[in-house]
């Protein structure tokens, strides 16, 4: 099969030839049809990932069609449309038995753990537990940015960050995952402020129902215009880029008793983010983690999709060849994609 390998961290991936995979006991071949390009995939082709083992096929939100099902596997056949979460949970211990798959102490990460799915072909682990049924009617496209950006921000804004009718929410960074969680909390009734470096990336956050959008240009505390807007800060607020500087930002604009989520990744290499942990007591704010969100709950949010309350196809703002993939990824440290970019692997492909 064609696959994106890189060798070395930080240098340029090349599309070659390698072996196709062979599904594990348990698992599948998913023949793939779209994968979704994220700044994670970035974060571990620079090395921040310490579980990524070279040379490497990076590629972790996908949809596609199963190929081939190992031993084992109950409820999945070869031509099934599926889709699955970045966490493959392992299904069987104390985290999963709670329904927290998202943590599983065992997990595997298509792109991270294994080779992933900038390929025509991924291995996926543990099928009856992680595996999702793609609906006809949504595309593959849109369906490969459900496993990472859209179904993270999903659980963020409604599980983690319980965001509520007439709320202020506040979004600090409108890459996929940030305009996902514009359009979550707005389709919750929400009032968003969406906060961006590019006035591009604002534009989308208006289009998707942001009713405030701050440019975080040279000089602007973002924090405070937050607080000014909202008449005293955010009841909710997520960062959704993952810096030192967003992260700070984000629990400072929040309102006493506030919440904040943080959702971006923040590797050790960006450095730590120093917290305002003193207002954190004195307002009894509260600080959360998320990190993706099981199979088991994607029919809530599938659910939103078919009737339209949420549009995640309206996010994919561009579609590449896997040719295109390595000099896409080296772009994403300078020039991070607004919306979702989607590879199609495959010749012919229509997404």
């Amino acid at each position: 099969m064609r696959a994106v390998v890189f060798e070395r961290y930080g240098e340029p991936a090349e599309v070659r030839e390698v072996a196709d995979p062979r599904p594990p006991a348990g698992g599948v071949v998913v023949r793939v049809e779209a994968t979704g390009l994220c700044r994670s995939d970035w974060h571990g082709w620079m090395g921040h990932d310490p579980d990524i083992v070279l040379p490497h096929v990076p590629g972790h939100e996908l949809a596609g069609v199963v190929e081939a099902v190992g031993a084992g596997v109950a409820n999945w056949r070869a031509g099934d449309r599926v889709t699955a979460p970045f966490v493959c949970a392992c299904g069987r211990c104390a985290e999963c038995a709670a329904g927290d798959h998202q943590v599983c102490a065992r997990q595997t990460q298509p792109g991270f753990t294994h080779w992933g799915s900038f390929a025509e072909y991924v291995a996926l682990d543990h099928a009856d537990v992680n595996l999702v049924a793609v609906p006809g009617e949504l595309s593959y496209a849109t369906a490969a940015g459900l496993g990472c950006r859209f179904s993270t921000a999903f659980r963020a804004v409604v599980a983690r960050g319980r965001a509520a009718a007439g709320e202020w929410v506040a979004v600090h960074g409108c890459g996929g995952v940030g305009l996902s969680a514009v359009m979550i909390a707005a389709a919750a009734g929400a009032r968003v402020v969406a906060v961006d470096t590019a006035p591009a990336a604002l534009e989308l956050a208006r289009k998707f129902g942001a009713a405030h959008c701050v440019e975080a240009a040279a000089g602007v505390d973002t924090a405070q215009a937050v607080r000014e807007l909202t008449g005293g800060g955010a009841h909710l607020s997520l960062d959704a880029l993952g810096s030192p500087a967003t992260a700070a930002a984000s629990v400072g604009g929040l309102r006493r008793r506030g919440r904040h989520v943080q959702v971006g990744l923040l590797p050790g290499a960006a450095g730590r983010a120093v917290l305002p942990m003193e207002r954190v007591i004195g307002w009894e704010l509260e600080i959360l983690g998320s990190h993706g969100m099981a199979a088991h709950a994607y029919p809530q949010m599938l659910e939103l999709v078919r009737a339209g309350v949420l549009r995640p196809d309206l996010l994919v703002t561009s579609t590449i060849p896997l040719d295109a993939a390595p000099a896409a990824l080296a772009a994403m440290g300078t020039a991070p994609g607004r919306g979702l970019t989607v590879i199609l692997p495959r010749p012919g492909a229509a997404g």
